[in-house]
Parts: C-alpha cells; structure tokens; sequence
C-alpha cells in the first residue's frame, strides 16, 4: 500500500540509515512507494533512494537518540517537508555485556539511556502528531534478549524488557486512533555490533555462537529489515502492542 487515503504517497521516516538495517529497510520502502525521511544517511544511498523514485528529507546529526532533540528534529523536518508521517522506524542501544556482581551504576545508566529513553523519546516524537492524524504506524527495533533472562548481559536485557514493554503500553494507549505500535527484538545478527560485544569475529566464538541458535546461523540485515518493513508498509494494518523475536528460534 503505497497512498495515503487523500491519495497523497506514503512517507516513512527511518532514524538511523548509517548501518545496521538502516539502509536495506529505507531501500525497502522506497521500491514499495514511500517517500522518506531519513536520518544521517550513509553514502550514496539518498541518491540510491531518489533513484527508486522516493523524495528524501535527509536529517544529520541525530544519531543519538538518548537525546530528546534528536528524534523531534526528525519529526519537525518530515512534517515541514511532507506535511504527514505514517510509518516511523528507530533501533538504539548499545550491547553492553559483563556479570551484574561486576557492574557499576554508570553501566546501569549507560544501558538505560540508549535502550529505555532513546525509545521513549523516540515514541514520544512520532507518535504524538500519529494520534492527532489518527493513522501511522510505528516499529522500534529493540532486542529479544528483553524477552528471556540472558547471562552475560543482565543489564542490557533488563533495559530492553523495559523498552519491549513500553512500547506494549503505548501500543494500547493509542490503538483506539489507528495507531500501530510495535517492537521487533533481534539477536544473532551478522551485524559488527554484536560480534564486537560477543567476540564474534573470532571464528571459534562464532562457531559457537550459531550453535546456539535452533537455526544454526546468525541473521543478516537485510532479511531483518524485510521483517521490519511488513510493520510500517501499510499492508497489514490489524496487529498492534506486539513483540516479535527475530533471533533464529532462540526466543
């Protein structure tokens, strides 16, 4: 679904098309007829994105999601381009790993504010002017580690269970205006963040690393962020306040 119902195209802002499923998600969405607004893009995609026929506002320096500003810069220039928002995508956090017994509350706070309050700023941004439309649709990435206990990343798991359930009560708080909210939890990923935080690159570590997961593999970035984009498409527009485990059957 690629139009509005004033028939106005689709416009969907991406936080982050740096890394990770940034760019292949923004790419996604361009060939299914979005326009984008796209924060601190990595080189040559804008052009990549004008290619498939999408209009680009392009947003930098706002990486940080911790920071309030951040995401309502997005917001602001979306509105002021396009005039609407209707789908809204941002992952955040840092994998921060170490025994609980070990941490210091400068880890604690560290954690939290990439994995708790750069979603809550975040959800705070789009969802406002979402509701007041009464349409849109929005997609935090988080991680499936917030779903289970997860050793070796007590802290990290806690925040991400936090985040996971918070976007569960926005979800429910704003269902009633047609707005979707939902969270999509990644582990496993064939992603540099997480062989840094795991000791991935290490071929042995990886090895047993994908022994770890039913599926005997890790997961790539594009096959995530055409997961991601089935929430913010506007294709399927019946599900909301849902978590979903994109961890190769470990969650």
């Amino acid at each position: 679904m690629t139009d509005t119902a004033d028939g106005a195209r689709r416009v969907a802002l991406v936080a982050n098309t740096d890394f990770y499923i940034g760019p292949p998600l923004a790419r996604i969405l361009a060939v299914r007829g979005h326009d984008l607004v796209v924060g601190d893009p990595q080189e040559g995609l804008v052009d990549e994105l004008e290619g498939l026929g999408a209009a680009v506002e392009v947003v930098t320096g706002v990486q940080d999601l911790s920071k309030p500003e951040s995401a309502q810069q997005l917001v602001d220039a979306g509105l002021a381009r396009f005039g609407h928002l209707d789908a809204a995508c941002a992952f955040s956090g840092r994998v921060v790993t170490g025994r609980f017994l070990d941490s210091t509350v400068e880890d604690l706070y560290a954690v939290t504010a990439g994995c708790l309050d750069a979603p809550y700023h975040f959800l705070k941004a789009v969802v406002t002017p979402m509701v007041e439309r009464r349409d849109g649709q929005v997609l935090m990435v988080t991680s499936a580690s917030g779903a289970r206990p997860t050793p070796g990343a007590p802290l990290y798991s806690a925040a991400r269970a936090a985040a996971n359930h918070l976007v569960r009560n926005v979800a429910g708080e704003v269902a009633s205006r047609n707005v979707q909210v939902n969270a999509l939890g990644t582990n496993f990923m064939d992603f540099p963040e997480f062989l840094r935080a795991t000791g991935g690159n290490d071929p042995k570590v990886r090895e047993a690393l994908e022994s770890a997961v039913p599926m005997k593999r890790l997961g790539t970035v594009d096959e995530c962020a055409a997961m991601c984009a089935i929430f913010l498409d506007g294709s399927s527009r019946f599900t909301t306040g849902q978590f979903l485990a994109y961890a190769g059957g470990w969650v």
